[in-house]
């Protein structure tokens, strides 16, 4: 298992288990409300229907139909139109940001088909947008930063730059100033505090909910959860109410901004944590493999002793002759069928060492990819001085294992050519 899945396990795993903590820890604290409620609401059922006689079966056949209602937009408090043209745009505002509140939905099935398709442009439209707003956040504090450096050197006295060279390596001066993921983690964490308390404290006089649910409201909007359960600017008159729903919109839009950014700052660090994780765990298995990967031949470097000494021929060579140079040995496969040895095997002959192996050996004890024997096999056969011969018998270089029978077959031939 290499890093990537080990860190997509490890994520999964950490995942499942946040997800049944939180499971539990919502249910300790839901669950005995949730009973008291539906207690509460037996009883009073009961007491209305003995108080007034009235049929129980009636009474929920009523209920069901003001169900059905709430869920077109009627409440038994008056609330604001729906679908009027500001109703429309606070809906379709809600849809491409993904919030999603739940509180007006289209009832008409062209409605319903034209939101599948108004969703699909708009969320992608508007999800591009808040990465953009990412980057330009990241680009505005390089800049700040930049200009704090250069005004501290123009304080002390110290040349900066030139405005010309600088307009003309702008980007490339702004790369060694992009700001740490913490740095901007930090930014905006402050800017989505700042924002959600001061929103707060407009929606807490204008909606007559406590402070605490107003805050609770910024999250779930500004996070793009969307339950439903509060929802700003719905009733039919505010004070003001011109100014609150501008204000309303303001301050959902730069939420919300603020809030997928630190999102996905926030992924990066969980990611990072991740890789530290896995590389505490995991990295010494993998650093072992990568070893053994890096050095294919380590199980021969206890033959490097010999490399003095004539090694045997080899049961696929019987025609087989030895190379003197610089005092070691090579074997060349000279008959013809070595060829299919060679190319059935691809015996890797290293230079100087006068060590051979088969690749479907090295396959099998390492467990590597193609990719990566390719790369192995090309580093291998080119540590010792090797003579090109493609130009004198028209073979393709070509890489990894197949360059190495290549340059096989090609000195076999170079050599039964000098014979």
């Amino acid at each position: 298992m290499n890093e990537d899945n080990a860190r997509f396990c490890l994520l999964a795993g950490l995942i499942l288990l946040y997800l049944l903590c939180g499971a539990a820890i919502f249910s300790a604290l839901e669950h005995p409300f949730e009973l008291r409620a539906r207690r509460l609401w037996k009883q009073q059922l009961d007491n209305f229907t003995q108080r007034y006689r009235v049929n129980l079966g009636a009474l929920h056949t009523l209920l069901r139909q003001y169900e059905e209602a709430n869920g077109a937009g009627i409440r038994v408090d008056v609330l604001r139109p729906r679908w009027d043209f500001s109703g429309a745009f606070y809906f379709v505002g809600t849809v491409v940001s993904t919030i999603g509140f739940g509180m007006t939905t289209p009832a008409t099935i062209a409605g319903k088909i034209f939101l599948i398709f108004y969703g699909l442009i708009g969320c992608a439209a508007t999800i591009l947008f808040f990465n953009l707003f990412l980057e330009r956040i990241i680009t505005m504090l390089a800049y700040i930063m930049r200009w704090c450096h250069e005004r501290r050197l123009r304080c002390a006295g110290v040349g900066v730059v030139s405005s010309r060279e600088e307009s003309s390596g702008e980007e490339d001066s702004l790369e060694g100033w992009k700001p740490s993921v913490y740095y901007v983690m930090l930014i905006l964490g402050v800017a989505s505090v700042v924002i959600a308390c001061s929103a707060s404290t407009l929606y807490s006089p204008m909606e007559n909910w406590s402070y605490v649910d107003s805050l609770y409201f910024c999250f779930v909007a500004f996070s793009t959860i969307g339950f439903g359960d509060l929802v700003s600017s719905q009733r039919q008159q505010y004070e003001s109410q011109e100014a609150y729903r501008l204000g309303n919109c303001i301050f959902i839009l730069m939420g919300v901004c603020c809030i997928y950014s630190l999102f996905n700052v926030i992924s990066i660090i969980i990611k990072q944590t991740l890789t530290w994780i896995v590389g505490k765990l995991v990295c010494p298995c993998l650093k072992k493999k990568n070893n053994n990967r890096t050095h294919p031949l380590a199980h021969l470097r206890q033959k490097r002793l010999k490399r003095n000494t004539v090694q045997p021929i080899s049961s696929h060579c019987p025609a087989g002759r030895h190379r003197y140079m610089d005092g070691s040995v090579e074997t060349v496969c000279d008959s013809e069928t070595d060829a299919g040895a060679v190319a059935d095997g691809v015996y890797v002959g290293r230079r100087l060492s006068g060590e051979m192996i088969s690749v479907n050996e090295f396959m099998v004890s390492n467990k590597v990819s193609l990719a990566l024997l390719q790369k192995q096999l090309s580093e291998t056969a080119h540590q010792g001085p090797r003579q090109s011969y493609s130009h004198q018998n028209g073979f393709s270089g070509g890489v990894g294992a197949l360059a190495i029978m290549n340059n096989r077959l090609q000195e076999t031939s170079v050599d039964r050519l000098h014979k």
